[in-house]
């Protein structure tokens, strides 16, 4: 049975940071994970991913404030949120999958048909 277990949302000042933590459990060997977020009104995006080659991958709206990393020894993925904004509030939520595929139309770096976790939330505020 998998399992997704996210950690580290909360509220935080523009210019802020939070760190949030995802540990994921019966998933295959060579499975992909990501961060997804939604904001209210608005479809889930992929935030971060780590690709094929160990790379990791951001959004253009996050590039240079975020930083995802990947904890393979305890199936764990972080993503360390810098700088925030008020447009990054949203829910925010791990994503896994057994059966990465890089190349499926609608891939998010593998992550075609995820399992989401129950999300965390992150509030931006003045």
């Amino acid at each position: 049975q998998t399992q997704l277990a996210e950690s580290g949302g909360g509220s935080v000042q523009i210019g802020g940071s939070l760190r949030l933590s995802c540990v994921a459990s019966g998933y295959s060997a060579s499975y992909c994970m990501g961060w997804f977020r939604q904001a209210p009104g608005k479809e889930r995006e992929g935030v971060a991913a780590i690709d094929a080659d160990g790379s990791p991958r951001y959004a253009d709206s996050v590039k240079g404030r975020f930083t995802v990393s990947q904890d393979n020894a305890n199936n764990a993925l972080y993503l360390q949120m810098t700088s925030l904004k008020p447009e990054d509030t949203a829910m925010y939520y791990c994503a896994a999958e057994s059966h990465c595929c890089y190349y499926c139309k609608g891939s998010w770096y593998g992550l075609t048909n995820p399992d989401f976790g129950q999300g965390t939330q992150v509030t931006v505020s003045s």
